[in-house]
Formats: C-alpha cells, sequence, structure tokens
C-alpha cells in the first residue's frame, strides 16, 4: 500500500500520518487513557528524546549563532501572537449568530495560542532549517504563551484574564524541552559523532514520534466525540477556514523574510515556527479558560483541525524542501 502511494506521488511519510488518523477513527482505544499501554507517555518521552538529540547536534558556537538572530525571533513572534489574534478578529462581524460567536472564539483562542514545540522543531531539521533558532524560538513561545494565551482570551470575552498555576506548565517544559537540550548540548563534545553517524536513523525516529503524537491526539478526540454535534457542512467551512488561514499567514511571513533579505535557513525557521500552532498547550489552556463553558468541546474543533492540516501540509513542505539543493555559499 505504501509501495502505491508512493508511487502515487504522496510521500511515505505524509501517507503514514493519514493512516494514523484513519486508524485512530477506527481503534482509538490505544491512544486513550483508558489503554493499558500509555501511547500518550510514550510520545511524551519521544519529545523529549527529540530533543536530547538536537542538543547532542549542537555546538555552543552554533547555538549561540542561532540566538543572536533578533529580526528572526521578532518576526516569529510577532506572527504568533499578534499577526494570527489580529487576522480572526478582522473577520468577527462574520459570526453574529450565537452558535457563531463560539466558533469565533474558538478560532480566537488558536490564534492566540503560541507556536509548537516537537512539531515545529521537526519539521525546521527535515527541511534544513535553522536548527539552533527554530529550538530557541518554539521553546520562548511556549513560556510567552503561558502570560500571553490568558490575556488574549480574556479580552476576547470581555472578562479579566483566567488566573493560571504556571507552576506545572513551566516544569513540564523544563523537564520535556529544555534540559534534554542543555543535556545534550553538555554532551557534544563527547557523543556529538553520535548524532552525526545515526542522523538518517534519527529523522526516521523523529517522524515515529510526530506520527505517535497524530494517532494519540486524534484518538482522544474520536473517543471523546468531539466532531458528534458539527454537521459535514460545518466541518467542511471550518475546515477551509482554517486551511485558508495557515495558508495565508504562510503567505505573509513568506513576504516578510523576502523583504528582510533573510537566508534560506531562517526564512525555513520563520515559516515553520511562526506558522504553527500547539495543540498541546491548547488542551492544556481550554481546561482553565473555558472550564464549565456549555459546548467546551466545540471550542478546540478549530484548533483540533488546524493541528492536523499544519502538520499535513508542513511534513509535505519539509518533506519536499529537505530534497531541494542546498545554495552554494562563498
Amino acid at each position: 500500500m505504501l509501495f502505491v502511494a508512493q508511487r502515487a506521488g504522496l510521500d511515505g511519510f505524509l501517507f503514514s500520518l493519514l493512516v494514523s488518523i484513519f486508524l485512530a477513527y477506527l481503534w482509538p482505544l490505544p491512544g486513550t487513557d483508558a489503554s493499558p499501554v500509555p501511547l500518550a507517555n510514550i510520545a511524551n518521552y519521544g519529545v523529549s528524546a527529540i530533543f536530547f538529540f538536537y542538543g547532542l547536534k549542537l555546538s555552543r558556537d552554533q547555538l549561540r549563532a542561532g540566538l543572536s538572530n533578533a529580526r528572526l525571533h521578532l518576526l516569529v513572534h510577532s506572527a504568533t501572537f499578534l499577526l494570527f489574534p489580529l487576522l480572526i478578529l478582522l473577520i468577527k462581524p462574520l459570526f453574529a449568530s450565537q452558535e457563531g460567536q463560539q466558533i469565533w472564539l474558538g478560532l480566537f483562542f488558536l490564534a492566540a495560542l503560541p507556536s509548537t514545540v516537537s512539531s515545529a522543531v521537526v519539521m525546521v531539521s527535515l527541511a534544513r532549517g535553522n536548527l539552533p533558532a527554530a529550538i530557541f524560538n518554539a521553546s520562548i513561545s511556549s513560556l510567552i504563551g503561558v502570560f500571553v494565551t490568558p490575556i488574549w482570551i480574556g479580552w476576547a470575552m470581555n472578562t479579566t484574564s483566567a488566573s493560571f498555576d504556571l507552576t506545572d506548565v513551566i516544569i513540564k517544559l523544563i523537564v520535556q524541552v529544555v534540559l534534554p537540550v542543555l543535556l545534550g548540548i553538555l554532551l557534544h563534545s563527547r557523543l556529538g559523532w553520535f548524532a552525526d553517524r545515526h542522523r538518517v536513523r534519527l529523522r526516521y525516529f523523529d517522524q515515529t514520534i510526530i506520527i505517535l503524537i497524530v494517532y494519540t491526539t486524534f484518538c482522544e478526540s474520536f473517543a471523546n466525540r468531539i466532531f458528534a454535534p458539527v454537521s459535514w457542512l460545518d466541518l467542511l467551512l471550518l475546515s477551509i477556514g482554517v486551511i485558508g488561514l495557515f495558508w495565508l499567514v504562510y503567505g505573509i511571513i513568506l513576504s516578510l523574510t523576502r523583504l528582510l533579505g533573510f537566508n534560506r535557513e531562517d526564512s525555513i525557521t520563520a515559516l515553520f515556527c511562526g506558522s504553527k500552532k500547539s495543540l498541546v498547550q491548547g488542551a492544556v489552556m481550554s481546561k482553565v479558560l473555558f472550564a464549565g463553558m456549555a459546548g467546551g468541546g466545540l471550542l478546540l474543533l478549530p484548533l483540533m483541525l488546524y493541528h492536523a492540516f499544519q502538520l499535513i501540509i508542513v511534513s509535505s513542505l519539509a518533506q519536499k524542501m529537505s530534497r531541494d539543493p542546498l545554495p552554494q555559499r562563498n
């Protein structure tokens, strides 16, 4: 089946993502909390391993070079926390009904979220972008989002921003992302050769973890019947809307990278880190921001759709970019 898909022009990784979603629909139990095999926890450990190996690939000189690019960091976070919300604010008059306002709030919640951590960095790595800058921006985006997202949503709901227990979120970020990266960087001088020698195998490992994340995410969604209240027409229109949002933001960022004269590596990092949104952060924050709200699950639907399409679209783009010839350097 995979061979047939490849002959038809469908990339093997992209095909695997689609299969994982279909499998989650047919058999959601293994990806839920009721499963005897904790696949979601395995995926979390896999994310930490990914970041350890990323740190292992980086020398301290490379990391310093990646952190010094202020223009790139400013573009990524401006797109994430300003461009997205402003675009959704422009279309608010189109959602006048009560149900429409709820859908709009779900879209605005999506827009106010930070960028993904694991998948954004994975895709930048696959496309051969600026990996140190991607790690920096993805990690900082999560920290900024802990504060900025509640402020945006509180303003949108005409209430004060929801209070957050920041400790658990920050500890999880430090344990799952920051510490593995730092450990890898510290061991680069001794074990960096391992990451270089097994670069291809590590790439397949990255892809496997992404597929596992997609599968477990959709298992929970299908098991909880998050899509039950939505008609097929509503789902189609919302899907078209979030796909259009992705390409609009992607196009604006691409234009800005060209205007600012970014090189290939920085452009890829800006495009992938600036156009993605975190389902993990969204799921955690929604439990606090929308606690007790009727139809709270519907508020997550735009994020679920965006998460699925961004993985599929960006995976395809990353695979294509990975095959592009690198520009010659003088």
